[in-house]
């Protein structure tokens, strides 16, 4: 049965989910806060163009655009010593700014943007909406850029479509267009805007990969302070608890493997970037930490088999309003634990060593786990465990948090849920 009432420590960590998401409203700034977060850990910031120390007991995070990479090397660490990764990604759907983003009709000025990943377009209607990402200048230096509320899409009023009720419907081009002010296109300017909340000269910007977010900050609510509401849970709530986690296991750590934290960007859109899973980031950390505790080939090899990742990305609560899309079995729901994700086609990297070894570090943290599969006639998406798994070969989990409203510019988690991901994901880390 779902828990009745959050703990203070729960309800604590979501208080912390929302400090954490509100500063990471693009894929670049939760990097940035990833590494910002680890640093006043004590965890020293690696740069891929330097050479990198002799690894034995430190901690390091490398950056490369929307992601980063964490880990904690033990003083006992050999060229053959394992690694114990935990997954994420740090993007979410939503809208990106095209070329030329300053547009407008009919004295109202608007934001040329382009749909990203598969958003709930609908739930984008009616908010107030941030612009964040990066400016690259003309010096090549990339600068975070995130504005206050700024945006919205109106929704067209009832009176003028009697229909809308029975079905919405949007077109992706003439009605995701969002309004910003109210002018002429020669008397505004968009990437002005960010100029400035970026505290640069707007005449300097090269590039920019700037994208919308929900300006609403994460909240608890509901009888007992169950729920947790906020924009950025798909992934932004993995990526927190394993920041949590590695924080918590880093002192005193003296596992007898590398424990590491993986955030990816690009997973919305297929993974395929230097950033992205199926790039090589984790491929290039991997090696050149193995490098540097003197592995050759083989030691390398013998590393990997002995690795675990943890891939985590949220999944799907049972819906009480509509039931008949779950399975009629297998039904998570809020409040009762994080899930194990389970694919017969491998849309999910999960086999019977994994659910194995996920139940017990479960057991050993104190937590429930729950079980997700889909429905036979709705088929699943994927997420960056059989990426990674096909690309080093390494032991791959995949589990997460359920959530409802996936994709929607604000979506639903448990707040009992959050605390205990990060529960386990500490007990993974230790071992």
């Amino acid at each position: 049965m779902p828990s009745s009432t959050a703990p203070t420590a729960a309800l604590a960590h979501a208080e912390d989910l929302a400090a954490f998401v509100a500063a990471s409203p693009s894929s670049f700034h939760a990097a940035a806060e990833v590494a910002d977060r680890l640093e006043r850990a004590g965890f020293a910031r690696l740069d891929e163009a330097d050479a990198w120390p002799a690894p034995e007991g430190g901690r390091y995070v490398v950056v490369r655009d929307g992601a980063a990479i964490a880990w904690v090397v033990p003083p006992s660490a050999t060229a053959a010593t394992g690694v114990r990764i935990f997954g994420a990604h740090s993007d979410s759907p939503g809208f990106k700014l095209k070329p030329r983003p300053t547009t407008g009709r009919l004295g109202w000025l608007q934001a040329g943007v382009e749909v990203y990943g598969g958003p709930l377009l609908n739930s984008w209607l009616d908010r107030e909406l941030r612009l964040a990402g990066r400016l690259v200048l003309e010096d090549g230096t990339s600068v975070l850029a995130a504005t206050g509320p700024l945006l919205r899409l109106p929704q067209l009023a009832i009176h003028l479509d009697r229909e809308a009720n029975d079905r919405l419907a949007l077109d992706k081009q003439s009605q995701t267009q969002p309004v910003w002010g109210l002018g002429t296109t020669e008397s505004a300017d968009l990437l002005g805007e960010l100029a400035r909340a970026a505290r640069v000269d707007a005449a300097r910007i090269r590039g920019y990969d700037i994208m919308t977010a929900d300006s609403a900050r994460g909240a608890v609510f509901g009888h007992d302070d169950v729920f947790f509401a906020s924009g950025r849970l798909d992934d932004l709530a993995s990526v927190h608890a394993g920041v949590v986690a590695l924080e918590r296991a880093a002192d005193g750590y003296d596992a007898d493997h590398i424990a590491m934290l993986a955030v990816f960007d690009h997973e919305e859109v297929g993974s395929g970037t230097r950033s992205g899973a199926a790039g090589p980031f984790l491929s290039d950390v991997l090696e050149r930490l193995w490098l540097s505790l003197g592995a050759d080939r083989e030691q390398q090899l013998r590393a990997l088999a002995a690795s675990w990742c943890i891939s985590s990305d949220v999944g799907h609560s049972v819906h009480p309003n509509y039931a008949e899309k779950h399975d009629p079995v297998v039904r998570p729901v809020l409040g009762s634990g994080p899930i194990l994700k389970i694919n017969a086609n491998q849309r999910y990297a999960t086999d019977a060593a994994g659910a194995a070894a996920w139940n017990g570090w479960c057991a050993q943290a104190g937590v429930t786990s729950q079980e997700f599969v889909s429905n036979n006639a709705v088929p699943c998406g994927s997420t960056i465990g059989p990426i990674t798994a096909t690309r080093l070969g390494i032991r791959t989990v995949d589990v997460g948090i359920p959530i409802l409203s996936m994709h929607s510019a604000r979506e639903l988690a448990g707040v009992s849920d959050l605390w205990d991901l990060a529960r386990v994901a500490e007990t993974f880390f230790r071992g």
